[in-house]
């Protein structure tokens, strides 16, 4: 492909106020608005001793907030993007970034749990107008994990050296749901100070995304499912309390061992899987392995009575190649294996089980997809303001799912840059006539079905209750 004139014979001018470059924003941020986004703000987020003004109009700052993450905004700044051309005319009350940055600055605790209060019921409605997690009235996984966010500058509130030396990071945490059908969906965050323990607040956030996903429709079976800096008796009390299961990764404690090494060699079974899949220690690919099940381990025994657990203890075992193999007395070699040990009360077979278990790395694409947007940075310095950020990019996730799920069986299974790069990135050249407004998109569009169906989908008039 080349250019088609000579430099001398192509030139350009920024002036037809017509124009407006995410012409997907307009479904988007409908069917936001259907699902009732500005109420529950207006509802909830309550910033009454703001100065400058920030707590006014907290509903039209957080769409602003929410629409500008949906084009691709990862910074403050970034928010300009929603002020170009006719955008003033499609939407109303478009806020400056300066304005958006004194709202994120205003927050504190209490306000960010506001935030927090406003993603759940967010997400639940999410769930009912849109097939979100299909599935979910019959099994459900929610997956927990954290990570950590490298940041800069020396002003950055909460950024400490924690697990990386030499930098300084903030540690988000994060919780998500999906089901054998669908995606991921984000039920839950918190931004953490760089140093703090993976499992510091565990319990109460669980016990929080159990909650969110029976809101979401996950009326089934529920599974949570954890690496092993979660493996904790506060952990498993929530899950009981919530009527849940669990399935958490233990790590190779004394008891452990002892467990493990007890087991007989004829209860090993055999599992191949039919991709290659890396080692969490050594990173190399694997596509065999051995299985085994300790059917009654009791866990936490020297916690007391009321706080042990009973459960099955299931063991995947792969061969250590970076070993070598022992000789035996008779010139036999004996191969050295490497263990990865959980505990779990699922019902499901033993195979069955830890193909389940293993697919928690699922949380992991969502971490990526999460730092390829609005997490690219961590705009401000303030905590809490970073905080509020972070709630608000999980909306903004959540929402881009729920359009996905409503346009293709392709988009249902999208990453969230392609969900923007075909359905919210598209130019469009408005018209007015009769107080009505049209807005002409680029012909042979390869993605026009799709766009029409969500925009037919979310502008016909809803469902009865």
């Amino acid at each position: 492909m080349q250019v088609s004139h000579t430099p001398a014979a192509v030139s350009a001018v920024f002036d037809d106020p017509n124009l407006i470059a995410h012409a997907g924003l307009v479904p988007v941020m409908r069917l936001a608005e259907r699902c009732g986004l500005p109420r529950l703000v207006a509802a909830k987020v309550k910033l009454t001793g703001a100065r400058n003004g920030a707590g006014a109009a907290a509903e039209a700052k957080v769409t602003s907030i929410v629409g500008g993450m949906a084009a691709g905004a990862d910074s403050i700044d970034d928010l300009h993007i929603l002020r170009h051309g006719a955008m003033p005319a499609v939407f109303a009350g478009i806020r400056a970034p300066s304005t958006l940055g004194t709202f994120l600055r205003a927050f504190t605790h209490g306000h960010a749990l506001q935030l927090h209060a406003v993603h759940r019921r967010f997400l639940a409605a999410l769930a009912a107008h849109t097939p979100l997690l299909p599935g979910a009235d019959a099994m459900a996984f929610i997956d927990v994990d954290s990570t950590h966010k490298r940041v800069y500058g020396r002003t950055k509130q909460g950024a400490e050296y924690g697990r990386f030396k030499g930098i300084r990071t903030l540690h988000p945490l994060l919780a998500t749901i999906c089901t054998p059908h669908a995606r991921p969906v984000i039920a839950g965050v918190r931004m953490r100070r760089g140093k703090a323990a993976d499992s510091r607040g565990a319990p109460k956030f669980v016990s929080e995304a159990l909650a969110t996903a029976v809101e979401a429709g996950c009326t089934g079976m529920r599974i949570l499912r954890a690496d092993s800096q979660f493996y904790n008796a506060g952990v498993i009390a929530a899950c009981h309390r919530a009527g849940a299961h669990f399935s958490i990764t233990t790590g190779m404690n004394p008891s452990i061992k002892r467990a493990v090494h007890s087991i007989p060699d004829d209860a090993w079974q055999h599992i191949s899987y039919p991709t290659a899949v890396p080692d969490p220690e050594t990173g190399e690919l694997i596509s065999d392995a051995e299985v085994a099940e300790i059917p009654q381990y009791s866990a936490f025994a020297s916690r007391k009575r009321s706080e042990r657990v009973t459960a099955r203890l299931i063991v995947r075992r792969v061969r250590d190649l970076a070993k070598p193999a022992v000789m035996g007395e008779q010139g036999e070699l004996f191969p050295v294996w490497r263990y990865h040990p959980f505990f779990t009360d699922q019902p499901a077979a033993t195979l069955q089980a830890e193909r389940e278990h293993r697919h928690h790395a699922v949380v992991e694409q969502v971490i990526a997809d999460t730092k390829a947007g609005a997490l690219t940075h961590l705009p401000s310095g303030h905590f809490h303001a970073n905080a509020a950020w972070l709630t608000l990019w999980a909306m903004t996730y959540n929402l881009l799912r729920a359009t996905g799920a409503l346009t293709s069986p392709f988009h249902t299974k999208a990453t969230t840059a392609t969900l923007r790069s075909h359905l919210v990135q598209v130019p469009a050249r408005i018209a007015r006539s009769a107080r009505r407004i049209t807005l002409h998109l680029p012909h042979n569009w390869p993605w026009q079905h799709a766009w029409t169906h969500l925009f037919d989908t979310v502008h016909d008039p809803p469902a009865p209750a």
